[in-house]
């Protein structure tokens, strides 16, 4: 069975808060469905309070894109997850992976304790999630999206994930159609595809700058769209189509410009 179209928008606060409420407003009428947030301390405010602040703003659903598990204890990652998801009635979604390249030095930077060794990271995302479960309790269930890569990864986000996504970079396409291929015969899991590279643009947080986009696109890599709209909306369906991906994430610098592709494929 293919899955509706969804589309979510990554929408750091790199401005004054009153341009980025103004661009949160603008997404809210553009058909998206989900604004997030990263996980970048100090560089912005906190996730919960910016998603707690949107809810309020906007009938959107929220989350987080993505929490990176070693900044905290799973606890409280699994508590801020349920707070938000009782405060925004049921529209936050909980992202989360094991930290991306160099979050070593942003914990020893912090003073926070090195990054554990991946099994350990992987164990404290499971903690997360039985916890966020617990704290759910039999009539709440917030939806939880893992950022994965790994046989390991892979296999912990079959067993506790709603949505998987793959942390992916210059992987051509018959590589991240292998890796999609075991959850597509889940049909419960919701394969989501974070497209950082628009052209020859990259979204802030979400790729690293030094993102080469002709580099991508020789490589057939899936982190890339063309910038003109009707051939990334032709792209997008054949991602559906061949790979399974129906839930794609942009950054915010490019939702106006994407807003009549996510309005003819979403069917708003």
């Amino acid at each position: 069975m293919t899955r509706p179209f969804r589309f979510g928008v990554v929408a750091p606060l790199r401005t004054d808060l009153p341009t980025w409420r103004d661009r949160v407003r603008r997404i809210a009428d553009s058909g998206y469905s989900t604004l997030l947030v990263p996980d970048f301390p100090q560089m912005q405010p906190a996730p919960g309070p910016m998603l707690a602040t949107v809810a309020a703003l906007t009938d959107l659903r929220v989350g987080t894109w993505v929490y990176a598990s070693p900044f905290r204890p799973p606890w409280l990652t699994a508590w801020e997850a349920h707070s938000l998801s009782l405060l925004t009635e049921g529209r936050f979604e909980m992202g989360i992976g094991t930290g991306r390249p160099g979050i070593e030095d942003e914990l020893r930077d912090k003073g926070l304790p090195a990054v554990p060794p991946p099994n350990e990271r992987l164990a404290q995302i499971r903690e997360t999630v039985e916890t966020l479960r617990d704290l759910d309790g039999p009539d709440r269930h917030t939806p939880v999206a893992m950022a994965v890569f790994g046989p390991k990864a892979r296999a912990l986000a079959a067993e506790v994930a709603d949505t998987v996504t793959f942390a992916l970079g210059d992987q051509p396409r018959g590589e991240v159609e292998l890796l999609a291929r075991d959850f597509r015969t889940n049909g419960d899991i919701e394969l989501a595809l974070a497209v950082p590279v628009i052209g020859d643009s990259v979204a802030p947080h979400m790729a690293h700058p030094s993102t080469n986009p002709a580099a991508l696109r020789a490589a057939d890599a899936l982190t890339v769209l063309p910038d003109d709209p009707a051939a990334a909306a032709e792209e997008i369906q054949r991602r559906r189509e061949e790979i399974g991906f129906s839930y794609f994430v942009f950054g915010a610098d490019f939702a106006e410009r994407f807003a009549p592709v996510v309005a003819e494929l979403a069917g708003r």
